[in-house]
Parts: C-alpha cells; structure tokens; sequence
C-alpha cells in the first residue's frame, strides 16, 4: 500500500509540473491586446479597416486565454481526481449481504402456546358431585337435639387436655322414664383407650358396658328393668386416653333412647366444636 501511495503522489507531482507548463503568459497576452488595439492608428491601412475586426481580435485573443486557462484547470482537476481515486480504491468494502425472508428488526416474539388454558370459569366451578361425601366437608351433626319431652346435648369437658379427655351427654326430661339407652361413640384417633365413666344418677339402676367397634371406643349405659328416671337434668360421661396433642372430637357421636309413658323417644348428634375457653386438646 505504501508503494501505491508514493506512485501517486509522484504522478500528482508530474501533473502539477505539466499544468504550469501550460499556465499562460498573462502579461505577453495583454501586451499583444494592446498591440492590437493600437494598431489602427500606426497604419492608415488598418485604419480603413472596419472596426469590427479589431473587436474580433480582442474577441479572440480574450477566447485563447480562456482556453489556455480552461486547458491548465483541467489539468488540474485531472491530478487531484487522479490523486482521490486511489485513496477511494484503498477502501475494502464487503458485499452488501442478501436480506433473509426471515430477518426482522423486532424482537422475536414468544412462541404460541397451543395448549388451552383452563378458563375461570372451569376453575372456580365446583367439582364433579362424589356419591359419598367428603369426611372433611361433611357438616358437624347439631350437639342439642329434642324430642317430644326428651332433650340431649353432648360437650367436650372444658378440662380436658393434651393427654385425657372426657365427653359428656346431657339430658334434660320433662317426664318419667321407664326406659333409657346411654351411648358414647369415641373415633379412634390415635392412642384412644378408656379411662373410666361416670353417670349423674345411681351407679346400681343402670349397666356400663366399654367396647371397640368399627373404629369407635363404645360406651353404653342402660336402665335397669324395673328401674325408672325421674324428670330432671343428668350427666353422663366417657373419659380416655388419646395421643399427645389436641383432639378432634368432630367424628365423635351419641345417641339416647327411651321410653315415657307410651311413647317411644329419640335423641343424638354430635359434640359441639370446642370454643377458645374450652379446648379438648387444651391444658386444663
């Protein structure tokens, strides 16, 4: 490239030296003007002559200088043309590339995703009915139930705790009762055994019987034949032994049957859930 750029510089200085060959003699053209324009009165020939030929020789000598001006200025913008070529051909340039049909000045955008999305509607709708309820959704059964004069209601003792518990049925009756079937239903939920029973009336009028069955700790007191229950508020009630930790009672049941008069009565539920105050798995 060095070579290159020294033959150019040495051809621009060779074009400079033929350019000022050529630059005209200013004052010998206007020396031979003015020789022109003076003839006239030195001879009387070209005096006779018609003025307008010396027009013309003005006229010519002013289109030589011209042309000799206009030949030493294209001489040179030839060498400074010459000399810009060159530096124009130094400049490597690559082939303009052909755009791809998939170019774009845009980001890419995400791909599609062809699976559907659940729609809201399909998310918050309720799921396919089951034909056997759910444990965790089945309602709690009512602890108070009546009927006729009978009313019950079973309660986890407030002094139940982290390793004991006790369940109590109450019973309210409005009449005698001349027949009566007590019974406690305790789910096994870990570590269930029996620690023992109690009732608010006579231990000798009635028989206590404590069983497993089906997944529950069963207890059941029953009237003795020829005994009765007078009108009044009584207790009974289960206690035992559970795993450490707090117990739900909420899959625990009872059930009271009995017989006024002639009528034949029927009471049961559950155990009402345990309030702050009362907790069955709580310290007592």
């Amino acid at each position: 490239m060095t070579m290159r750029r020294d033959v150019h510089e040495e051809l621009r200085a060779r074009l400079h030296e033929a350019a000022g060959g050529h630059e005209p003699d200013r004052e010998s053209i206007l020396a031979r003007v003015e020789r022109g324009m003076a003839g006239p009165a030195a001879s009387a020939h070209r005096a006779t002559s018609p003025p307008v030929f010396g027009w013309m020789r003005v006229a010519g000598a002013t289109a030589a200088v011209a042309g000799v001006l206009a030949v030493g200025g294209y001489a040179v913008a030839s060498a400074v043309k010459d000399e810009a070529a060159p530096q124009q051909q130094e400049v490597a340039t690559s082939p303009t590339p052909t755009p791809s049909p998939d170019a774009t000045s845009r980001a890419p955008a995400p791909p599609v995703d062809p699976t559907p999305t659940t729609s809201p509607e399909r998310r918050e709708s309720a799921p396919p009915p089951s034909g056997k309820p759910s444990a965790s959704v089945t309602a709690r059964p009512p602890a108070a139930t009546e009927d006729g004069p009978l009313w019950s209601d079973g309660s986890v003792d407030p002094h139940s705790n982290d390793f004991w518990a006790q369940s109590n049925i109450t019973i309210k009756t409005r009449e005698e009762l001349t027949a009566l079937t007590v019974r406690l239903r305790v789910a096994q939920t870990g570590g269930v055994s029996d620690a023992g029973a109690w009732r608010s009336l006579p231990e000798n009028d009635f028989t206590l019987t404590v069983g497993e069955q089906d997944g529950f700790l069963v207890y059941t007191w029953n009237l003795k034949e020829g005994r009765k229950v007078r009108a009044g508020e009584w207790v009974f009630a289960g206690q035992f032994d559970h795993d450490r930790g707090g117990r739900d009672a909420g899959t625990d049941r009872y059930t009271v049957t009995a017989v006024a008069g002639s009528d034949r009565l029927s009471v049961g539920g559950g155990f009402a859930a345990v309030d702050d105050a009362g907790d069955a798995g709580g310290d007592s």
